[in-house]
């Protein structure tokens, strides 16, 4: 069987109409949200599934909080490398349906999946070796042989979820964000059972704790790809493209392809990521108490980021359309029309944690237990920092977006890079341990490099004529 008898029959599928450009204020924001509500839907649901595991972690205790956030802070900075590196298969899909190239989407997609299992056959031994990598960092012993027992089940995730990543990357392209929500949203009550039962021993399981916590998660994911397959391989639309088809046969170019426009994406995210990771590997050094705090308020900052990261997306697109219209004017627009929408949310989001740190703390822990008393004490004072930074921290994300839809990412990435880890690294290593302040210390480092990557990056947006990022765009005749 050749490509060619095996493509897909019909008028093109995922064809559709260009969305109309939007002139004014309020025009780009309704286009704006009416893109970007799934996506948000979506991201904040897969934040559920994280934000499950360390409330049931907290319940077992705060050794088991702070080991977990020991194995997950190493894992997802693994996993969200893999993620936006194989992210590259949204846009080469969405590229591919725009030249009705419907022969290419199904190599784009199956290369994608060669790229999942190749990043899970490497990442996977390296969170087995977990415990050495946290004792030479420096971690507790203890903590960390408590870690391994969540990495050993919890490391098979990863060719799962890189696969989901390249199913919900050839959903979305087709604008098929309801399945994707409604079997995330499957995924979230499956985990929230799983983690129940396989770590508390509910319903005459076993009572495999941390490990049951991993093992969870990766069933979970074997169900989210499962289910996803299954769509794509039985819906009407769908299966015609035959994206398993010579599933063996070779497509060295896409692949190169996947790598080439991937790789900058991953390394990106692993530099925000990595800066979070080298922070919770801090706060293991200054006890378990400190980095449960951490885990707990490092949970409530990344739920609110949920927003900004799932309307991110939308804004790469509104951009990237309005540069493909050669509108300087419409990308202007664009990008400062979502860069106005995510600091109005996060600054309501501020006034949420400055008005109740406490409150939110007391979720994750019994505060009626004496011995949650200095980890829930601790866990306020960071909530209080993470309010302050909620505005440079959406703005950053935002800023950078709008960037990638000017296909502007080679230096946004080094403006990061510094940001992060030239300025954020060396300031909450100084504030934490020179200065002695501890894990709050560590937090102020945080926020200062957030603060600098969003300066950076809403700088590089505001001076794009002056740069010449966009040459290439012109008015259009009236």
């Amino acid at each position: 069987m050749s490509e060619d008898s095996i493509a897909p029959a019909g008028a093109p599928i995922g064809a559709h109409e260009k969305p109309a450009p939007a002139r004014t204020w309020t025009g780009e924001l309704r286009a704006l949200f009416m893109l970007g509500w799934p996506l948000i839907v979506a991201q904040l649901a897969q934040n559920a599934l994280f934000t499950t595991d360390v409330i049931m972690m907290g319940w077992l205790g705060p050794k088991f909080l702070a080991a977990g956030t020991l194995a997950t802070s190493v894992m997802v900075t693994l996993q969200l490398f893999g993620v936006g590196l194989i992210g590259a298969v949204a846009p080469m899909v969405a590229q591919a349906l725009g030249a009705g190239q419907q022969k290419g989407v199904r190599r784009i997609v199956r290369q994608g999946l060669w790229a999942a299992l190749l990043l899970a056959a490497i990442i996977t031994p390296i969170v087995f070796n977990l415990r050495v990598i946290l004792i030479a960092l420096g971690q507790d012993p203890d903590l960390s042989a408590m870690a391994e027992t969540y990495a050993h089940t919890g490391a098979w995730l990863m060719a799962p979820a890189f696969g989901i990543i390249v199913l919900r990357s050839f959903l979305a392209a087709h604008g098929s964000t309801a399945a994707i929500l409604i079997i995330t949203v499957v995924g979230v009550a499956v985990n929230a059972i799983g983690n129940y039962a396989l770590m508390f021993g509910a319903w005459g399981f076993p009572r495999l704790e941390l490990a049951g916590a991993g093992l969870s998660t990766t069933l979970v994911n074997l169900v989210m790809f499962g289910l996803m397959l299954a769509y794509v391989l039985r819906h009407r639309k769908y299966k015609r493209y035959h994206i398993l088809a010579r599933f063996f046969e070779p497509d060295w170019s896409h692949f190169r392809d996947i790598f080439r426009i991937g790789l900058p994406i991953g390394l990106m995210l692993v530099a925000e990521v990595g800066l979070f990771t080298s922070a919770s590997l801090m706060q293991g050094l200054i006890g378990p108490e400190s980095i449960a705090a951490h885990a707990i308020a490092l949970q409530l900052a990344s739920l609110a980021f949920m927003v900004p990261l799932g309307l991110s997306q939308a804004t790469t697109v509104r951009v990237g359309l309005a540069y493909g219209e050669r509108s300087p004017s419409g990308i202007a627009l664009a990008g400062w029309v979502s860069l106005g929408a995510t600091v109005v949310f996060m600054g309501s989001s501020c006034l949420v944690y400055l008005s109740m740190p406490q409150t939110l703390v007391g979720f994750f822990l019994d505060p009626t237990n004496p011995e949650n008393a200095r980890t829930l004490a601790l866990a306020s004072s960071f909530v209080v920092v993470a309010a302050l930074f909620q505005l440079v921290d959406g703005a950053q994300v935002s800023a950078g977006a709008a960037l990638r839809g000017l296909s502007d990412t080679k230096m946004p990435l080094v403006l990061a890079l510094l940001g992060y880890w030239g300025i954020g690294f060396p300031v909450a290593y100084y504030f934490g341990f020179v200065l002695n302040l501890g894990g709050i210390g560590i937090w102020y480092g945080l926020a200062a490099g957030l603060g600098c990557a969003a300066i950076a990056l809403v700088t590089r947006f505001a001076l794009r004529e002056r740069l010449g990022l966009i040459d290439g765009a012109r008015p259009l005749p009236a």
